[in-house]
């Protein structure tokens, strides 16, 4: 089994008329999850007391700022026409923030987790919102298991369509955490290219695999089984933390890339057996993207069916 963490709060982030990112991708999957059976919910309390410094940790004061005064005014975006927001926005981006870390905890001792969380987070900026996403949410968790847990290494892989700029460009001077992505290039938001590898400290420690739009299966494949699980392998972290995107999967609207369900399944796979291999089972995915309602659910599910499957 593995335990599924969210917040109700995340639900109320509201979306205007033809806006993708909208509450019924995060309801859809906690419905076919409850009725799968097997990724139980756990209790999250709003309110986790490291919330506040762990965001603070990575965001900038006067953008956190800026974001909570942007709500308050019932300003209609913040940033760019990509980050709508309603008078919820600012709980439901705390509510991910609550669940992450709450899941971060449970991964300390060993658990497997998916946390079902919107807003996404992996576009957010130190100091801006991009693309959906205000807090960075996977890149707050890693952050907090080397602060608060004491991790000294901390890898993420973002298999999103959309490369993960605000997570790379977050970690990029650091040897401590290790970013790895496979993404649709050249694509939305313009970074991820196979020369990024990090900066100053962090060089070596950003892996980016681009891949051209219409690649399926057998590209992602390859370029997991070559590069992505022998870096991860190589750098050996103590976690291993997910951004769960299903948005290159090959009807999604919003994505260029044309994976099969099942290709989801074979991620769950191979990375749960990375993660049993290199860091004693913790495995922690970050729901990102997936736009497509009527599909979204059953890939979720097909994704944590092979992270279970490498236990069976």
């Amino acid at each position: 089994m593995i335990a599924l963490y969210t917040d109700p709060r995340c639900l109320d982030h509201a979306a205007p008329p033809g806006y993708p990112e909208v509450p019924r991708r995060l309801r859809s999957i906690l419905e076919t999850l409850d009725a799968w059976g097997q990724a139980p919910r756990a209790v999250v309390a709003a309110g986790h007391p490291h919330a506040a410094a762990a965001v603070a940790a990575l965001h900038s004061a006067e953008y956190i700022q800026r974001f909570q005064r942007a709500v308050e005014r019932g300003d209609g975006i913040l940033d760019s026409a990509d980050n709508p927001i309603s008078s919820k926005t600012w709980d439901a981006a705390w509510g991910a923030i609550d669940t992450v870390l709450a899941a971060a905890d449970a991964v300390a001792t060993g658990e497997r987790v998916f946390a079902a969380v919107r807003p996404p987070g992996h576009h957010a900026e130190a100091d801006r919102a991009m693309g959906f996403c205000f807090f960075n949410n996977v890149a707050v968790a890693a952050e907090y298991l080397v602060r608060h847990h004491g991790l000294d290494r901390v890898a993420i892989y973002d298999f999103d369509v959309h490369h993960g700029n605000g997570t790379q460009h977050l970690f990029e001077t650091r040897g401590d955490v290790f970013f790895a992505s496979s993404h649709q290039f050249p694509f939305y938001p313009g970074t991820g290219a196979a020369e990024e590898r990090g900066l100053g400290d962090g060089r070596g420690a950003t892996l980016n695999v681009p891949l051209a739009a219409g690649t399926g299966d057998a590209a992602l494949r390859t370029a997991l089984d070559e590069e992505i699980l022998p870096a991860l392998q190589g750098f050996a972290p103590q976690a291993l933390l997910i951004s769960a995107g299903f948005d290159a999967w090959r009807e999604d609207p919003l994505g260029g890339l044309q994976w099969s369900e099942e290709t989801f399944h074979y991620l769950g796979q191979r990375l749960a057996s990375l993660a049993e291999e290199v860091c004693a089972g913790r495995l922690f995915s970050v729901l990102e993207g997936g736009y497509d309602l009527a599909h979204l659910p059953r890939l979720v599910q097909s994704y944590l069916e092979g992270i279970i499957d490498f236990r069976a």
